[in-house]
């Protein structure tokens, strides 16, 4: 998956390069920027020393010594000073310039902590969102596999009128499919008397009951039609199976002229795994791909649900990932990003990962 937010801890992160929210010195701090040269042995130090230092957006790249990771890529963010000393711009440059140093020496998968969030004093919301646009726009004519790493899942923070909207909203949809007993759910939805002591259906009053007639079973000759046609063919129904996901899938790329990496871009989903649906008709993609590649399309509910019945899904109101789509393309907010920073906000799969 071309960009992912995850909970876990830098340091053991398996990718090619972490990115370290260093001081000006690079000779080691506090937070991330500590905890990465403990990891990583004395051994980084020595290397840092020989560097000179960092300027505020730019970045040094050195070896990983002691940590999973093959190298370390160091980046200075911006002192917040309440966002009109230049820090969004400043803070951009410095995913860019990290990105560009790792493309240049050959890494693949890249690790991000969220930088300046800590006591450089960046808002929250806002560094996320200018990493999230930074490594999007990056990734729009690059692959590559960039994780931003966070801690606790309360280091990540939306928007309060965002927040907000969507726990509204999910209070308003979202339904509890195990908040009463399945016997007294019954009841309710069916109507039918039950039997206060026992908790068990009472036999209706006479003069309530169905006529035998209209009840009773069919059985014999009687069940057919004389002139009925003969059931079909297993052959017969295998050949007119309908329209497989990726049919459905490369019909609606075609329809919206998107091309085949546009479509995959838009949709966070590995060109590995779009060449894997593109040689298999008959593909089945987990339901945040398939989710995925709807919200890239920009289909409305309706198209939505169609091209996740092909893949075998449906929606349900039971499901805090299931509302939380249904929010967005209610509201026609396609930027899969910001979907996948309120999925993770409530703890749900992300859009497009595998």
């Amino acid at each position: 998956m071309p960009f992912q937010i995850v909970r876990n801890d830098i340091t053991r992160m398996p990718v090619d390069a972490i990115v370290n929210a260093a001081k000006p010195s690079l000779l080691g701090g506090g937070g991330v920027d500590g905890a990465i040269h403990a990891a990583a042995g004395p051994g980084l130090l020595e290397e840092c020393r020989t560097l000179g230092g960092c300027e505020t957006g730019q970045a040094m790249i050195t070896g990983g010594h002691d940590l999973p990771a093959r190298y370390v890529i160091h980046t200075v963010g911006p002192v917040w000073n309440g966002g009109f000393s230049g820090e969004r711009e400043a803070l951009a440059s410095c995913y860019r310039n990290s990105l560009s140093l790792a493309e240049k020496n050959g890494c693949e998968s890249v690790a991000f902590p969220l930088i300046s969030a800590g006591i450089y004093g960046y808002p929250k919301d806002k560094a996320l969102r200018v990493a999230s646009d930074a490594i999007r726009e990056y990734l729009r004519d690059h692959d590559m596999t960039v994780y931003l790493v966070l801690f606790s899942r309360s280091s990540l923070r939306l928007g309060q009128e965002l927040s907000d909207d969507i726990r509204e909203y999910i209070d308003d949809h979202y339904v509890d499919a195990h908040s009463e007993p399945m016997w007294r759910r019954r009841r309710r939805e069916n109507a039918v008397p039950f039997s206060a002591a026992a908790g068990i259906p009472r036999p209706k009053a006479k003069e309530d009951r169905e006529p035998a007639a209209a009840c009773a079973p069919i059985i014999g000759a009687q069940a057919f039609e004389a002139d009925a046609a003969p059931a079909p063919e297993l052959d017969d129904v295998v050949r007119h199976l309908d329209e497989s996901f990726q049919q459905m899938l490369f019909r609606k790329i075609d329809e919206r002229g998107m091309t085949d990496t546009a479509c995959y871009k838009k949709a966070n989903v590995d060109r590995k795994l779009f060449s894997k649906i593109r040689s298999d008709v008959h593909y089945r993609p987990s339901k945040p791909t398939a989710l995925a590649f709807a919200i890239a399309l920009e289909l409305d509910m309706e198209e939505m649900e169609e091209l996740l019945k092909k893949a075998g899904f449906a929606l349900s109101n039971s499901s805090y990932f299931d509302v939380i789509i249904q929010y967005f393309i209610q509201r026609r907010n396609y930027n899969i990003y910001e979907i996948n920073e309120a999925l993770f906000t409530y703890d749900q799969p992300l859009l497009g990962a595998v």
